[in-house]
């Protein structure tokens, strides 16, 4: 998914240098998948252990770094688990982005899994890039929240929200609505739910729900995106635009803007991460690569460990709140909850009964045509 450079992440350029790295040391090799013996057909089977460990010596993934929601440590403790030591290395890309890149890799695999809006799900399951495997733990998660056919599983949720520089705005923002004052002209991180990102998908859908609307409505939610048109600035929404006050209010996840409020106040900037009333859980998903083959085992080990209840407990001490946790599935210990806004943050946010009636289609088009070009 589309995550900004809210938090550290790697970029192409870093990506391509960490490949290059690998492929020296003899780490990874490029076309690796059609080279093994395994083939689509072995999707269907259980993982076998022994392969999934050497398998996970090299790790490559896209859009889910060290950084984001703790992939890092999820990927640390799934090792120890099997008793190997997993050199990760990732890309950043949006959902739309790692499908496409999937797709045109098919025949030179590189990654093995993929962090992806809920939404865009039904997407790589369209676009044929994720394979028929459901992992044991996806037997509790109910339609929406997992391919039909599996390859993909809801993982955690993002709760949209907002962080302010509050050295630079002193009138904090409390609601969505608080946003469309005079005094905040320009100062708002601008979002586009036509551009691939999930994240700014996610913002759109919250401020339908806040005005009236819901998935099935977005009119409600297109009134207000076009009256914050003139209330976006100009500078990308960024831990840089933040600390200097460039882009003072900034729209992301929960986990998001608590990270990014902790990280300001150690450096002697004030911020203040808040979810603004009503809003929305927002599922994010881990996709596997149906083409690497090569590395099919750590796969499938992966996407059942994210819904351990190991795998969701490091979720929810970056702060994110996971999806088993949403579901009423499992109770998050109070250790991991440090990281947390308040619970009576969440009083207003709503849980959609069944994201895989929600037309991601019907969105983007309806932001391209009348917010973008309205």
């Amino acid at each position: 998914m589309a995550k900004g450079t809210m938090l550290a992440r790697r970029d192409f350029i870093v990506a391509a240098t960490a490949i290059t790295a690998s492929l020296a040391n003899g780490l990874w090799t490029p076309g690796a998948a059609w080279g093994d013996s395994a083939s689509l057909d072995d999707w269907s089977k259980a993982p076998d252990i022994e392969k999934a460990k050497a398998q996970a010596a090299q790790y490559n993934s896209y859009g889910m770094p060290d950084s984001w929601a703790n992939y890092g440590e999820v990927l640390q403790n799934l090792g120890k688990k099997y008793g190997v030591a997993i050199h990760h290395d990732d890309t950043d890309m949006s959902s739309l982005e790692e499908i496409t890149k999937f797709e045109a890799e098919k025949d030179n695999p590189v990654a093995i899994s993929a962090d992806i809006g809920i939404l865009f799900g039904p997407v790589a399951e369209q676009r044929g890039v994720v394979p028929p495997y459901m992992p044991p733990n996806a037997a509790n998660l109910p339609v929406g929240l997992k391919g039909v056919n599996g390859g993909w599983v809801a993982t955690f949720t993002g709760v949209p929200a907002i962080v302010v520089n509050t050295d630079v705005i002193k009138n904090v923002p409390r609601t969505w609505a608080d946003l469309l004052k005079p005094e905040y002209k320009g100062k708002v991180q601008a979002i586009d739910a036509s551009s691939g990102s999930g994240t700014d998908v996610a913002v759109f859908l919250a401020w339908t729900y806040s005005q009236g609307g819901d998935e099935n409505n977005l009119t409600p939610g297109v009134d207000f995106a076009r009256r914050m048109l003139d209330q976006f600035a100009t500078a990308s929404g960024t831990n840089q635009t933040l600390e200097k006050g460039e882009v003072p209010i900034q729209l992301k996840y929960d986990f998001n803007c608590i990270a990014a409020a902790k990280l300001m106040q150690d450096k002697g900037v004030h911020a203040e991460a808040q979810v603004p009333g009503v809003s929305i859980y927002a599922p994010s998903a881990l996709m596997i690569n149906k083409f690497n083959t090569a590395k099919m085992d750590i796969a499938k080990l992966m996407l059942d460990y994210i819904l351990s209840d190991e795998g969701q407990t490091a979720f929810a001490k970056f702060g994110a709140r996971p999806i088993r946790s949403v579901l009423g599935q499992m109770q998050v210990p109070d250790s991991a909850k440090a990281n947390w806004l308040p619970d009576t943050q969440y009083a207003q946010v709503k849980n959609l009964a069944d994201w895989s009636k929600v037309d991601l289609k019907k969105i983007t088009e309806t932001w391209h045509d009348q917010v973008a070009g309205g």
